[in-house]
């Protein structure tokens, strides 16, 4: 597969989709996704915009269309492991759902010791916490190991401008977050789904380092919703040189927003105070991880579509709304 070019993603810095605004009644703004609720139906629109640390940095070119192409590849592929929201994806940017009650807890999935944010686990260990989220780690473990067995490390889901939590299974059954049989299936069905992620990504060169998924309530089904294994969920990393690179004491080949993390945190920003002015260097550097983790994850080529995105959307969209 030929990789999209430099100039075509530079040139798409002019044609960012970083925000919308349709006449589509009730509309939620998230980090990522403008959702729009239409005759019980829910329109997400997945923009350019990119967050880390809680907080919405810029947009990055074409990376709404990787991340919803990528989700849509995945609800396709694990219908077999649980239902989704999904029903239809009349635009590159745009999923069409199930209106669903949101369970308002996130089923985080770890296979690895890594991270750089206050909520990950390796913050929390190299400043000497040993159980984290109610899984007591050993000793001795370094950056970026991979632990003996997948662990889950749920997060309460923060209202717009607050920060998530990590805690416990036991805390949030016991804060009635969510009812606990299912909560119970929530967890099997998270583990169950990042082990088949890893398995498939494998054949491909990749590793699900961790990954979050979402779920809600239709007609008291239990059904994914969201998005998942996606680069903004997920961390993925490079199979084939993580073991020389972790024997040596390096960071892995990284194909997520770990990129845009770790430069962030290398200017001393982890979520709190200005956000330092990101460059066009950097942020073509993110769209072609992005894309590169598309065309390997799916196996499909990127096919960037550049013209004008809004007016797109309103016109693959005329006759759904």
């Amino acid at each position: 597969m030929q990789m999209l070019s430099d100039d075509v993603i530079k040139a798409q810095m002019g044609n960012l989709l970083d925000k919308t605004d349709f006449d589509w009644g009730g509309k939620y703004e998230g980090k990522v996704r403008d959702n729009y609720v239409v005759d019980g139906k829910r329109v997400i629109i997945t923009t350019d915009r990119i967050s880390a640390f809680d907080r919405v940095l810029c947009a990055i070119p074409f990376k709404g269309q990787v991340l919803n192409q990528t989700a849509a590849f995945w609800f396709e592929q694990t219908r077999h492991i649980v239902p989704n929201h999904v029903l239809s994806v009349p635009d590159p940017n745009v999923l069409v759902a199930k209106e669903c009650v949101l369970i308002p807890v996130e089923m985080v999935v770890r296979g690895y010791l890594t991270g750089v944010t206050t909520t990950s686990a390796w913050y929390s260990y190299k400043r000497g916490i040993r159980n984290f989220c109610g899984h007591v780690l050993p000793e001795g473990m370094e950056k970026n190991q991979p632990f003996d067995a997948p662990i889950l490390t749920p997060s309460t889901k923060a209202e717009k401008g607050g920060h998530d939590e990590s805690v416990s299974s036991d805390e949030i059954i016991k804060r009635g977050l969510v009812d606990e049989r299912i909560y119970r299936e929530m967890e099997r069905i998270a583990l169950a789904l990042y082990r088949f992620g890893n398995q498939k990504v494998a054949e491909d060169n990749l590793i699900l380092v961790d990954t979050k998924y979402e779920f809600g309530l239709f007609d008291n089904e239990l059904m994914l919703i969201d998005e998942i294994h996606t680069p903004d969920s997920s961390r993925f990393w490079i199979k084939e040189t993580y073991d020389g690179l972790f024997s040596q004491g390096e960071e892995p080949q990284k194909l997520d927003k770990e990129y845009i993390r770790q430069w962030l945190a290398g200017q001393g920003f982890i979520g709190e105070g200005d956000i330092p002015v990101i460059p066009d260097d950097i942020k073509i550097e993110a769209a072609r991880k992005y894309i590169t983790a598309y065309e390997m994850i799916t196996g499909q080529q990127f096919k960037s579509k550049t013209w004008k995105i809004q007016e797109r959307i309103r016109q693959n969209l005329q006759g759904l709304i």
